[in-house]
Order: C-alpha cells, then sequence, then structure tokens
C-alpha cells in the first residue's frame, strides 16, 4: 500500500508535464497549425531558450557538489550493453539487416535528455541534479552520434574511417546546447562575474525553458503517426523504457554511485525517445516509420513508467 500511494504520488507530480506535452499536441492537431509555426518554436526553443538555461544553471556549477566521474561510465555502459542486446535481438529475431539493427538499438538507447530529461530531472530531483545532466548532455551527442555513424558505415562499407569521426564531432562542436553548457563551465571556472541584469535575464528565459520545451516536443509529436511494423516500434519501446533503466540501476549500484546521481541516470534512462533519432532514422534512411511510431508510443508511455522507475527506486534507497 505505501508503495502505490509513492507511484500516485511520483506521478501527480510528473502528470503536468505531460500535460504540456498533450497541450502542444492538441494546440497543431485542434488548431491545424502550419508545420512552421512548430518548426519555428523549436529553433527558438533550440537554439536560443536551452543554451540560454544551461548557460544560466552551468556559470553557478561550483556551488553544487562535485559529479563522479563514474556516472559518465555506468550511464554510457548500460547504454552499449542494451545496443549490443537491441542489435541481436534486431537480427534474431526480427531478421533485420545491419543497418536497420544499428538503428533497432540506437531507438533503444538514445534518451530525450534535452527536452523531457531536463524538465522532469529538475521537476522530481531539483536544480541541484541539472550539472550531473549537463555533463550527461555533454557526452550523449557526441558519443551515440558516433556510434550509430561508426556502426553504419562499417555495415554499408565493410571498413572505419577517421571521416565519421571527425563528421560527427563537428555536428556536436557547433550544437548550440554544448556551446551554453561550455560557455557557462568557464564563466563559473573563470570567475567572470556576471552584471545583475544579465543574470537575471538568463534565469527569467531558464524559468520558462523546460515548460516550453515540453509544449514544443508536443507540437513535434503531432507531425508523427503510428505506422506499420508495431512488433518493432513495441520492441524498441521495451529497450528503452524497460531494459535500459533497469541495467543502467544495476550498474550503478555495482559501481557505487551516490542516491542522488543514480537517481538522476537512471530516470533519464527511463524517459521517452529522442527526436534526434528520428533525425538520425532519415539522415540514413533506415527505419523511420518505426522509430517515428516508438517517439510516440515512448512518450505517452513514460508518464506512468517514469514515475514507477522513481517509486521503486525510493523505495530501495
Amino acid at each position: 500500500m505505501e508503495f502505490l500511494i509513492t507511484l500516485w504520488q511520483q506521478f501527480l507530480t510528473t502528470l503536468p508535464l505531460f500535460v504540456l506535452i498533450l497541450l502542444g499536441y492538441i494546440a497543431v492537431r485542434a488548431g491545424r497549425w502550419q508545420k512552421t509555426v512548430t518548426d519555428s518554436v523549436t529553433k527558438f526553443t533550440f537554439y536560443i531558450a536551452f543554451p540560454i538555461m544551461l548557460f544560466q544553471i552551468m556559470s553557478h556549477f561550483s556551488e553544487h557538489s562535485e559529479i563522479d566521474a563514474n556516472l559518465l561510465l555506468v550511464f554510457f555502459g548500460g547504454s552499449f550493453i542494451v545496443f549490443a542486446l537491441g542489435c541481436f535481438i534486431a537480427v534474431k529475431f526480427f531478421k533485420l539487416n545491419g543497418s536497420q539493427s544499428t538503428m533497432f538499438a540506437m531507438g533503444g538507447i538514445y534518451t530525450n535528455t534535452v527536452f523531457v530529461g531536463i524538465p522532469i530531472i529538475k521537476m522530481l530531483l531539483g536544480e541541484k541534479a541539472i550539472p550531473i545532466v549537463a555533463i550527461i548532455v555533454i557526452f550523449n551527442a557526441l558519443i551515440l552520434w558516433t556510434l550509430a555513424t561508426v556502426s553504419i558505415e562499417f555495415v554499408q562499407m565493410g571498413k572505419l574511417s577517421t571521416k565519421g569521426f571527425i563528421k560527427a564531432f563537428k555536428n556536436v562542436a557547433k550544437n548550440p546546447i554544448i556551446i551554453g553548457i561550455f560557455a557557462g563551465i568557464v564563466v563559473n571556472y573563470v570567475h567572470i562575474p556576471l552584471p545583475f541584469f544579465i543574470n537575471q535575464a538568463t534565469k527569467m528565459v531558464s524559468d520558462m525553458t523546460a515548460p516550453l520545451s515540453l509544449i514544443v516536443l508536443g507540437m513535434g509529436l503531432a507531425e508523427y503517426k503510428i505506422r506499420d511494423d508495431l512488433p518493432i516500434t513495441i520492441a524498441i519501446s521495451v529497450l528503452k523504457l524497460f531494459i535500459l533503466p533497469i541495467v543502467t540501476y544495476i550498474l550503478a549500484i555495482v559501481v557505487g554511485l551516490p542516491l542522488l546521481e543514480l537517481q538522476v541516470i537512471v530516470l533519464l534512462s527511463s524517459v521517452s525517445i529522442a527526436i534526434n533519432c528520428y533525425m538520425m532514422a532519415r539522415q540514413f534512411e533506415v527505419l523511420q516509420g518505426p522509430i517515428a511510431s516508438s517517439l510516440l508510443i515512448s512518450t505517452a508511455l513514460s508518464s506512468v513508467t517514469t514515475p514507477l522507475i522513481l517509486s521503486i527506486m525510493l523505495q530501495f534507497a
């Protein structure tokens, strides 16, 4: 009974986040807005709001406790394990080819760290947890884009090259999210004093970014539909919402991560698939339908599974 009460409380806590996603979805579906509206708001959120929010938080990075480097080992170690499992399942049970199995496995590990992860972590664990998320964000795009690029290149060409590594690194280096994080770190450690009006302005943008990002996510999801290959879609969603957080939790316990870092990376692992994964599928022209469907299904299901996973962790804390 105590567990059910905790689960219900966590569900009610996260419910406003998914209400905002639904609001964005309905606004596009019912309002029949043109795609340019969604594109413009998404562009503002990604290129301006999120970089400013992360800059504001990371510029005060030293005010938070030290980050354990083992969290990277746990988060990405779990991702690599599930990636290998995903490739095996794709080949063994769905008879997918090399490129398709790579994208299938990528759907099982590519977490929506920015548009969903940060708002959920901020609401459930507080702003003190955001620097931990920022560390994950810095490496997430670089590692996963490199992994996908190299894997598909190897399958298609039969060999590896430095071209894939360099291309992935350049794309990440130009990412405004990464620029905002590193700019904030520089301001923090060089001890550059920010004028009061700049600090207040960035704080105002920071406060509005999380809810705005969820509305934008809902607007983006309205463009996708549940398509064919439903068994593949379900398998991807199960990998992402259940298998990845379980593997991450086990690794975190084995390594002995502090409680806050354990909660952050397990919650991050439990949220829905990133829209970037669909962009990746479009770039490589592989499994576009199942990945788009997985975006919708994993986002809807995570409204229940993420509070469930947090409640279970609290029972063992």
